[in-house]
C-alpha cells in the first residue's frame, strides 16, 4: 500500500529518498504511532520531508492520496453531518442578493457587539443572529453583501473582516517552470556591473599585456558581471491569492533565479504596519513596515505581488484589516512604501478584463498612480520597462 504513498511524493517532485522510505516503515514496525491518519500525517513528514520548504508540496501529495485511499470506504456508515449541513446551505437567486440591506462599517461593528452581548445558543439560517447558511451579516456559510465572517470557509468572498485564525503556506521558490517566458520578462530590468573579487579571466586583457610582456603570460582578472538591480518584493498571500498560487510561485521562482539582490516578505490583502518572511511564524516573527523603510534605501525597487481584491474598507479604514484591529488604514502604509520606494509597481494576477468591477482594485491603481500591471508576459514586459527607468 505504501509503495503508491512513495510514488506520489516522487511524481509531486519531494525528494524523498528510499533510505528514508525506509526509516518510515521501520517506525511503522516499531509501533511508534498507532492507527490514526493524523499520527501516520506527522509520522510521514518528520521522515520524509528535510526543509520545511517542501511542506506545502507534501500536503497537497499527502491529500491526494488519501482522498483517493478513502473513496474505498463502507458506504454503509452514517453521512457526516458537516455534508448534510452543506445542503442546507442557501442558494439565492440574484434578486433576492439585491434585496439584502448592507450596512456601513460603523454601523457593522456596533451591530456585532450588540449581538456578541445579546447572543445565547447556536443559530441557523437566520437573518439576523451569529450563525450558519443565513442571511445574517454575521456568521458563515450564508450570503450578505458585507459581513464578518467567524469561524468556517468563505464563499462568497465579500467579508469586510474575518474572525479566525489562518495558516497560510509559503510560496514555493523552487517551482520548476513550465515556460522560460517570465524569466525573458524579468530580464528587462538588469543593471550589469562588475564588483567584488575578481573571479574571471579578463580575455582581451591578458593577449595584451602578454604580448606587451614579451610573450610571458601575463594573467588579467576582472570580478564577476551580475545584475545589480535591487529587488524588494511583497507578496499577498492566503484567501482569495489561494486561486493563484501556481502563477505566482512560477514568478517567485522566476524572480530568485533573475535577482541576485532580492528580498521578500508577505502581506495579507492589504500592506499594514507590519509583514513577515514566514508564514507558518507570522505571529511570531513581525517585520515592522517602518523598519524595512529604514532598512533599504531609495535604489530598491519596490514589486507589490497581489490581486487586490478585499473589502474597501481594509484600504480605507483604521481597523479595516480583516485579522485584526490596525490603527492606521493600508491606503497611509501603501503611499509611505511608495514614497520611500520611488521605483515600484503592482502586479496582479486576476485577469485584467474583471479590474473594472472591483472596487477595491480601483482604488489600489489610484494608490499606485496606475502603476499597476496583470500577471501576463507583456503585463511583466510593461513593469520592468516602467522599473527600469
Amino acid at each position: 500500500m505504501l509503495i503508491n504513498f512513495f510514488y506520489t511524493l516522487r511524481a509531486a517532485k519531494l525528494p524523498v529518498s528510499v533510505k528514508e522510505y525506509l526509516t518510515l516503515l521501520e517506525a511503522l514496525q516499531l509501533g511508534v504511532i498507532g492507527p490514526s491518519v493524523d499520527d501516520f500525517y506527522f509520522l510521514a513528514r518528520t521522515t520524509l520531508v528535510k526543509d520545511e520548504t517542501h511542506f506545502d508540496k507534501f500536503d497537497r501529495a499527502f491529500g491526494a492520496y488519501f482522498n483517493g485511499v478513502q473513496m474505498l470506504t463502507d458506504f454503509g456508515k452514517e453521512i457526516p453531518a458537516e455534508w448534510l449541513q452543506k445542503l442546507l446551505e442557501k442558494e439565492l437567486t440574484p434578486e433576492q442578493k439585491a434585496a439584502i440591506a448592507k450596512m456601513d462599517w460603523d454601523e457593522l461593528m456596533e451591530t456585532l457587539k450588540k449581538r456578541l452581548e445579546e447572543q445565547k445558543e447556536r443559530h441557523e439560517g437566520g437573518n439576523k443572529w451569529i450563525g450558519t447558511g443565513g442571511t445574517s451579516p454575521f456568521g458563515h456559510g450564508g450570503y450578505n453583501p458585507q459581513g464578518v465572517r467567524i469561524g468556517g470557509p468563505g464563499r462568497n468572498k465579500s467579508a469586510v473582516k474575518v474572525w479566525d485564525q489562518r495558516a497560510f503556506q509559503d510560496y514555493d521558490d523552487s517551482r520548476e517552470l513550465g515556460t522560460r517566458n517570465i524569466k525573458v520578462a524579468l530580464r528587462r530590468l538588469r543593471r550589469f556591473a562588475r564588483e567584488g573579487s575578481e573571479l574571471e579571466l579578463a580575455l582581451d586583457d591578458t593577449i595584451h599585456a602578454t604580448a606587451a610582456n614579451a610573450g610571458f603570460l601575463d594573467i588579467k582578472m576582472v570580478p564577476e558581471r551580475h545584475n545589480k538591480v535591487k529587488v524588494l518584493l511583497m507578496m499577498d498571500v492566503g484567501g482569495t491569492m489561494d486561486e493563484h498560487i501556481h502563477r505566482v510561485e512560477e514568478l517567485f521562482s522566476a524572480a530568485k533565479s533573475e535577482f541576485k539582490h532580492l528580498e521578500f516578505y508577505y502581506f495579507h490583502n492589504c500592506v499594514y504596519d507590519f509583514m513577515w518572511k514566514n508564514n507558518r511564524r507570522r505571529y511570531a516573527e513581525k517585520s515592522p513596515t517602518w523598519e524595512l523603510i529604514r532598512k533599504y534605501n531609495k535604489d530598491w525597487r519596490l514589486i507589490f505581488v497581489g490581486d487586490a481584491t478585499m473589502s474597501p474598507y481594509e484600504i480605507l479604514q483604521p481597523g479595516g484589516s480583516v485579522e485584526y484591529n490596525n490603527e492606521e488604514p493600508g491606503a497611509e502604509w501603501l503611499q509611505r512604501l511608495t514614497h520611500a520606494f520611488p521605483k515600484y509597481a503592482w502586479i496582479n494576477p486576476e485577469p485584467q478584463g474583471v479590474w473594472q468591477y472591483r472596487q477595491s482594485i480601483g482604488i489600489v491603481q489610484q494608490l499606485m498612480q496606475q502603476r499597476m500591471f496583470p500577471l501576463t508576459l507583456a503585463g511583466l514586459e510593461g513593469a520592468m520597462r516602467l522599473l527600469s527607468k
